[in-house]
């Protein structure tokens, strides 16, 4: 037991030493540790760039959709797996589909029983006024009280409608931040302030807060103007429209049989042949988690191979300083090896060399990514973190590059024969 605890003592004490002569050669030679610092800089700072913008990307995205609601089934014409089906998206048979109805959306509402609510919205554009203020064809959103529990949004002030409000023609109206700074004055609440309407008369009820443009979130509702389901009837047919059906599934409810109710009602009112196909869509927010997984895993693939490049030329600039330091300490390691130093000690002595080179020259990259972060998200509309998943990866991928790159001077450093390499000059 002393012997093996000698052995681990000696091995510590040689690590050491090989450690401090190292960081003395890193020390004494700056211009040749800049060199090698530099090119493992710029390689781990492409790769920890890379990657830490794809999960950046990917987060933003994510919660881009999410805003569109979990456990819902948007009844459209167009599938959207049918963008990723073998032959591409055929478009000319999904044109020739029916568009949703009115009648349809009353249907599904009364036969449900594994869905909890169908929420609905239905478009159409007119002049919104107030005061002198107008806003010429101004896109008018009439919703069922539910829809705001699919389609999240905030309020900056006042409220939503309530359940007997929305089920009444009451003239009521939630408006965006944009619409509310074009027609009122600074320094007065839209708020219990009646605005004109394609003619008629709403009372304001809310404002929703500002969310602002964005290339990965475009869904906003800072120019909306929204009106109960039944008071839009007073300038819109519904009958005569094409309204965005959502149903949401209770649940407690087991989704295949969720989806196999909502597809029976879909066929029944549309009077379906059991020999015919579809003519409706049923999308599910999975498919589109399941997209974005397989999407960003082929972008992170490319991330990979962009950062191994220049993780590669980092580690043949590290090889090189390498090359050239055992070189020039030839007569150096020869003194060593006869003095009696192992070819192990050596081997480690410029093999740490190379590693903490490569470590510092990562740690740094790492560093200028983190600022990157930080300038990115207080300058632009996209947030930006630094996972410690990326971290580690960027000081691991810099272990490694120095371990490979170095392992070759070190091998060739200790293989040296002592008489041979102290008459070297």
């Amino acid at each position: 037991m002393k012997k093996i605890f000698k052995s681990i003592n000696i091995f510590f004490k040689l690590l050491g030493e090989s450690f401090v002569m190292s960081y003395d050669s890193v020390k004494g030679d700056k211009f040749r540790a800049f060199l090698s610092l530099l090119g493992v800089t710029i390689g781990i700072f492409s790769i920890v760039a890379v990657f830490t913008a794809i999960e950046a990307l990917e987060k933003n995205v994510r919660n881009m959709f999410s805003a569109l609601g979990t456990d819902v089934v948007y009844i459209d014409k167009f599938s959207w797996e049918a963008f990723t089906e073998e032959g591409g998206f055929k478009w000319w048979e999904y044109r020739q589909r029916p568009n949703n109805t009115y009648e349809e959306f009353i249907f599904l509402q009364k036969n449900r029983n594994h869905a909890d609510m169908v929420p609905l919205s239905v478009y159409t554009t007119s002049d919104v006024g107030y005061e002198r203020n107008v806003i010429r064809n101004a896109s008018i959103q009439g919703v069922t009280y539910d829809w705001n529990k699919i389609s999240y949004f905030e309020l900056s002030e006042g409220r939503y409608f309530t359940f007997a409000e929305a089920a009444e023609n009451i003239p009521l109206v939630v408006i965006g931040q944009n619409v509310a700074d074009e027609l009122f004055p600074p320094g007065i609440s839209p708020t219990n302030t009646n605005i004109k309407i394609g003619g008629f008369t709403a009372r304001v009820i809310g404002v929703i807060k500002k969310k602002g443009e964005s290339m990965f979130d475009p869904i906003t509702y800072d120019d909306a103007v929204i009106v109960p389901r039944l008071f839009i009837r007073n300038f819109l047919d519904l009958r005569n429209t094409s309204p965005s059906i959502v149903v949401h599934r209770n649940p407690e409810a087991d989704e295949e049989e969720f989806m196999a109710e909502l597809r029976i009602a879909m066929r029944a009112i549309r009077r379906l042949k059991p020999i015919q196909k579809d003519n409706f869509a049923l999308n599910k927010m999975s498919f589109l988690d399941d997209a974005l997984s397989q999407l960003f895993k082929v972008i992170s693939l490319a991330g990979w191979v962009i950062g191994g490049f220049s993780i590669l030329i980092g580690a043949f600039g590290v090889a090189n300083i390498m090359f050239v330091s055992v070189k020039e300490r030839t007569h150096i390691i020869g003194i060593e090896k006869a003095m009696g130093a192992k070819s192990s000690f050596v081997l480690a002595q410029f093999l740490f060399e190379a590693v903490l080179l490569a470590i510092l020259g990562g740690m740094i990259g790492i560093l200028v990514v983190w600022g990157l972060t930080i300038f990115v998200t207080r300058q632009y509309d996209f947030v930006m973190t630094m996972s410690m998943g990326n971290i580690m990866r960027g000081v691991l991928i810099s272990g490694r590059v120095g371990i490979v790159a170095g392992f070759i001077p070190s091998l060739q450093a200790a293989r040296m024969d002592p008489v041979e390499a102290m008459n070297q000059h």
